[in-house]
């Protein structure tokens, strides 16, 4: 949790150290990149018209900084450059003489080809050097990194998430992301964590199949969420340790966690599905609300280093 506690300078600190590292790592502090006659930045405008969208939208100077975020002065003398070196050529708009669409020419797409192959060798012998877990580690850092920095999903979408059964190792990420996140978030102390190892550790020693479930979303091979359905009376079922990671909520992922406990309860011939919950998480609230369940008791407490309110919720189940 230390890390968590950093305050706002410690944490600006913490990135401008790891911008120094990774700017020196990746080699853009050369004057060339990739031992190419371009710096970075004309790397990058390589890029941006070798992989230009396929939307209609003509590669202007002016859309291009705007896409960027350059000077367009600046981008002109880059452009001017490669046209030198007939690597960009322009073409006319036949709507407007005067707009002047760029796109590489054949050199240029074979000068973009070898610093494609290049930058490809280099990120391969650096993530070589490490297992694969470490790979994986590093890759799924970097995504959060963008994530939680505002980078759109490519395609204007995320990857798509799968829900499976819980297997060995998963209860312990459980318990451990519960207690993280709910100090985080919350402030709650160790003894909620302590809760959800209880309550965890029932549920796989007493485990029946027919009548309980643990679901696991899983999100571009990472664990993103988790959900259980227990077996409280022979026809009351609870569903309980509802959580999403932060970079994954927003997709629907809660939604369906509690519609899949909901007919999995059904299912099992449950007559009612009840929860319990505290009136401050409000996101999971929300989602009880829209599957049709009702708040049917509350009751103050001081549990977890809180005063908190402690909320029943239930949701009658029409059986066939």
């Amino acid at each position: 949790m230390a890390k968590a506690d950093l305050g706002l300078e410690q944490r600006i600190a913490a990135v401008r150290r790891f911008n120094r590292f990774y700017t020196q790592r990746i080699g853009v502090l050369r004057e060339y990149l990739l031992d190419s006659p371009f710096p970075l930045t004309g790397v990058r405008v390589l890029y941006e018209l070798a992989h230009w969208p396929a939307t209609g939208e003509p590669a202007t100077a002016a859309v291009l900084a705007a896409r960027l975020a350059l000077d367009e002065g600046y981008l002109s003398r880059i452009l001017r450059g490669f046209e030198q070196r007939r690597l960009v050529h322009k073409k006319s708009s036949t709507a407007d003489r005067r707009r002047k669409s760029l796109a590489l020419s054949e050199g240029g797409r074979r000068a973009f080809a070898a610093l494609d192959a290049r930058s490809r060798a280099e990120v391969g012998a650096m993530l070589g050097r490490l297992s694969a877990v470490g790979q994986q580690r590093v890759v799924e850092a970097m995504r959060t990194i963008a994530t939680l920095l505002g980078e759109a999903p490519e395609g204007g979408r995320g990857p798509p998430y799968l829900l499976r059964p819980h297997q060995p190792g998963d209860i312990g990420w459980v318990i451990h992301r519960h207690g993280a996140l709910y100090a985080q978030e919350y402030g709650y102390d160790e003894r909620f964590e302590a809760l959800v190892a209880e309550i965890a550790a029932r549920f796989v020693q007493r485990f029946d199949p027919t009548r309980e479930r643990c679901w696991i979303a899983e999100r571009d091979g990472e664990i993103v969420g988790s959900v259980f359905l227990v077996r409280k009376t022979k026809t009351v079922a609870k569903l309980r340790l509802l959580l999403v990671e932060p970079h994954a909520r927003g997709l629907g992922i809660g939604r369906r966690l509690v519609d899949e406990c909901v007919r999995f309860a059904r299912r099992a011939g449950y007559r009612k599905l009840t929860l319990w919950t505290q009136s401050d998480l409000d996101a999971a609230r929300h989602l009880y609300t829209e599957a049709g369940f009702r708040r049917v008791h509350e009751e103050r407490h001081e549990s977890f280093g809180k005063h908190l309110v402690a909320e029943t919720w239930e949701l009658p189940l029409q059986t066939r």
